[in-house]
């Protein structure tokens, strides 16, 4: 059977998200943010801080199973944090060499290590010894930093050192998420390497869904940016392949009605989790993205955009429809 995946995106899909998302349903697996390693052993209280479905057997509370991304460069202190994480039994454990940030790649970690496949497969296979037989250990990748010259490289090297599986977003760090994506070098990793491989990069819509599968060749594929613009994604594939929908347009207002509690709950949890002045800006980055596909999100962001603190968006969405907001049931001038 092929699988669906649910992407990392730091700094919006995080424990909160994924919990709403994989609510929603059609998701086999999800990936956390990552957890960057750099010369320290890391407490297990820091794995579950970032992953709270650690404290919850590695699981949504949908029941999604969850791996948890490592980021790093030192073969040794990666495999160290490896083997504690390992200990708090989540669903698998991956290792990040896609991140494109800047900031990340200026300390040697995420895409830029996709320069050196030596290194990849010393990473790889010291991380691989550290943990206990029978731990699932993937690792995503681009197709390189500028081009493609070491992508075949890249694969066989993390496959040598011990990964079960592979994720490949792709495109290159230079290109960071400008379209298209190339998945028909996906389907060259996949003739090199034998363990399986989930595409990634572009898949927005059931039709992008059909392409990246058959352009790739690759039966899994990760979601990410569609997931977030439509939470509806990954359910509608589901329904699609089982043959009990069809690809054409659909009404999305049904979907826009089933979606408000899901911002409210959004919303609440995002209260608890961040300080009151940045719980605004998750909302609008979680609004912005929904935009494209939801006329609702387009109007309730347009109506939150110039709003800065949380009893402003309280008010807001309950003259939106999203009731429960951030507080005991009821509206915010209630008394």
């Amino acid at each position: 059977m092929s699988r669906l995946l649910l992407a990392p995106m730091e700094g919006l899909l995080d424990d909160v998200l994924r919990d709403v998302l994989t609510r929603v349903g059609g998701y086999d697996l999800a990936v956390s943010e990552f957890i960057r390693v750099s010369g320290t052993l890391l407490p297990q209280r820091n794995f579950v801080r970032v992953c709270p479905e650690l404290a919850r057997a590695g699981r949504t509370r949908a029941g999604t199973p969850l791996v948890v991304q490592l980021l790093g460069s030192d073969p040794a202190c990666l495999a160290d944090n490896a083997g504690q994480l390992s200990r708090l039994a989540p669903a698998g454990i991956d290792l990040n060499f896609g991140c494109p940030a800047p900031k990340v790649n200026r300390h040697g970690g995420g895409a830029t290590l996709l320069a050196d496949p030596e290194q990849l497969f010393r990473i790889a296979s010291s991380v691989r010894r550290a943990l206990p037989t029978g731990t699932p250990f993937s690792a995503k990748m681009r197709l390189g930093v500028r081009d493609t010259s070491r992508t075949l490289d890249c694969a066989r090297a993390l496959a040598a050192g011990g990964v079960d599986s592979l994720v490949v977003h792709a495109r290159t760090r230079a290109e960071g998420y400008r379209p298209p994506a190339h998945w028909e070098w996906v389907a060259r990793i996949c003739e090199v390497v034998a363990q399986p491989v989930a595409a990634n990069g572009e898949v927005w819509t059931m039709a992008d869904y059909r392409r990246c599968r058959a352009v790739s060749g690759c039966r899994d594929v990760m979601l990410g940016r569609g997931a977030v613009a439509d939470p509806f994604l990954a359910r509608n594939i589901r329904r699609v392949m089982a043959g009990e929908g069809d690809d054409g347009e659909v009404d999305r207002s049904a979907d826009w009605q089933e979606l408000l509690p899901l911002l409210a709950s959004y919303w609440q949890q995002v209260c608890a989790k961040v300080a009151p002045q940045h719980a605004p800006g998750r909302l609008k980055l979680w609004l912005a993205a929904l935009r494209p596909n939801f006329a609702g999100a387009a109007a309730l962001f347009l109506a939150i955009r110039p709003l800065r603190t949380v009893d402003e968006v309280n008010q807001r969405l309950w003259q939106h429809g999203v009731v429960a907001a951030a507080g005991d049931g009821r509206p915010p001038d209630a008394g």
